[in-house]
């Protein structure tokens, strides 16, 4: 296959280790932002940034340009993934249009200021892209360092679904098709949401009875959004749902979770993300997260309690009480 991985940064990069490592022998090009990344990456033979140490084949290429060059080499086996930041989604994708090839992207969350998942931006700027997500519980440096790691291909277009399976499944990676785009991409995006709050109750010690409690309730916040947005209940307990959950939630590579053990600290918001040098999803993703279920009438009040503790109306302290305050209610009210 001819894969092209449309930016450079830790996922992009990681990524396009795997599919060059992939025993078919696939053609691998990582797209940067500019020339002089682009230039960096291939003097030093490493993503220096973002995966330190970690060597890049002398098989990948590296380019960078504009977008539509990359898709005016016409090959009846391409496959084109994004990994760009979710804010960087609507503007590649407005680019694409008249791609014929599968296209997917990596990003998870909502858009900020539209409130809509990956696959409800591309409807609206792409909709006839053949397009889908690969998700599921993944660390990028992980990846990178071919560890073993279990993805899922999510599409309404089986033909999607079969370029992603036969470029990544290999020896230290497996990927498994789903046909739920919706429950895929709402588990990608809440549980990073989850991922704070989780954070936030290990940096206070509140104890690992607490943190059992949160990421279950929180999965079952999860599954009534995803359920309201016309998911399938069946996905939210596989691998983009209650995987990706727990690994976010309780992975010390989780920049999410990290967010959270800070602002248990006592660290204001913007320390908490500039110390970290990555995006954070989930810090731009509660509002809307929060604003999608109010206009469904779900009921999530950890999101709810995120979203006060970003916004400064709660402390660390007074989220956790909002929780425990709550009147009592059946397990699956």
């Amino acid at each position: 296959m001819h894969i092209t991985l449309i930016g450079a940064g830790a996922w992009g990069t990681a990524m396009a280790l795997a599919a060059s490592r992939h025993p078919a022998v696939h053609r691998v090009r990582l797209h940067a932002r500019d020339a002089t990344q682009a230039r960096v990456l291939r003097e030093q033979a490493q993503n220096a940034r973002y995966l330190p140490g970690i060597a890049l084949p002398d098989t990948l290429e590296i380019s960078s340009g504009s977008l539509a060059s990359l898709w005016a080499q016409k090959a009846e086996d391409a496959l084109f993934v994004i990994a760009t930041p979710m804010a960087g989604l609507r503007g590649v994708l407005s680019a694409m249009v008249g791609v014929t090839s599968p296209v997917a992207w990596l990003c998870k969350g909502f858009e900020s200021d539209t409130g809509l998942m990956p696959h409800e931006v591309q409807a609206q700027v792409a909709p006839d892209l053949m397009a889908g997500a690969l998700s599921g519980p993944s660390f990028a440096l992980e990846v990178a360092r071919h560890q073993p790691t279990a993805l899922v291909a999510a599409s309404t277009h089986a033909s999607v679904r079969e370029a992603l399976v036969q470029a990544f499944h290999g020896p230290a990676l497996r990927v498994y098709a789903n046909n739920d785009i919706v429950g895929v991409e709402v588990g990608g995006a809440v549980k990073n949401v989850l991922a704070i709050a989780t954070g936030l109750c290990d940096g206070l010690d509140l104890g690992l009875n607490a943190r059992a409690a949160l990421i279950t309730r929180g999965l079952a916040e999860m599954t009534r959004l995803g359920s309201a947005l016309g998911a399938q209940t069946d996905t939210f307990m596989g691998l983009s749902g209650l995987g990706d959950l727990v690994l976010t939630a309780t992975g010390d590579l989780s920049r999410n979770r990290k967010v959270g053990l800070l602002l248990a600290q006592g660290q204001t918001l913007a320390q908490a993300v500039a110390s970290l040098g990555h995006v954070a999803e989930g810090v731009y993703s509660a509002r809307t997260v929060m604003q999608r279920a109010r206009d469904l009438g779900v009921e999530m009040p950890i999101t709810e309690a995120v979203v006060a503790l970003l916004d400064g109306r709660l402390s660390a302290l007074e989220a956790v009480q909002a929780l425990m305050g709550r009147d009592p209610k059946g397990e699956f009210a």
